[in-house]
């Protein structure tokens, strides 16, 4: 959502995208990652909680790299990618994170794990050139 709001012009300061981002902060994974479990639908608990997968990490990245963050909690993320991409370039992720009907069933897109990844590399390293 943010890097759409950002695309569509909100200033990047502006306290939703700092919530946001801050939010972000905060529920990032020891390991550097991200991840949300499908139970978060049914249980607040679980909201922003889960093992980190290459997905949910990737758009995570994308985020706080259109809110313009060049912080600590972004290079723990691009260092979780970097550390968990397998040598054939792919990166492991077997957990349902598409929705098909919350509560219902998921679905796990197999280039999630790979398009978002590489595209939130991309663009989170091409900021450091």
């Amino acid at each position: 959502m943010l890097p759409a709001l950002i695309a569509a012009g909100v200033d990047p300061q502006e306290q939703c995208i700092r919530r946001a981002v801050r939010w972000l902060g905060e529920h990032q994974n020891e390991d550097g990652g991200w991840g949300e479990d499908p139970r978060s639908y049914d249980d607040p608990e679980w909201i922003g909680r889960g093992p980190s997968t290459a997905s949910q990490t990737a758009w995570a990245l994308l985020a706080l790299h259109a809110a313009g963050e060049r912080s600590r909690v972004l290079e723990r993320g691009v260092q979780w990618l970097v550390a968990t991409q397998r040598p054939d370039g792919s990166w492991d992720e077997p957990q349902y994170t598409g929705t098909g009907f919350p509560s219902d069933y998921y679905i796990n897109y197999h280039l999630y794990r790979l398009a978002f990844p590489v595209m939130a590399l991309g663009r989170c390293l091409a900021a450091e050139g």
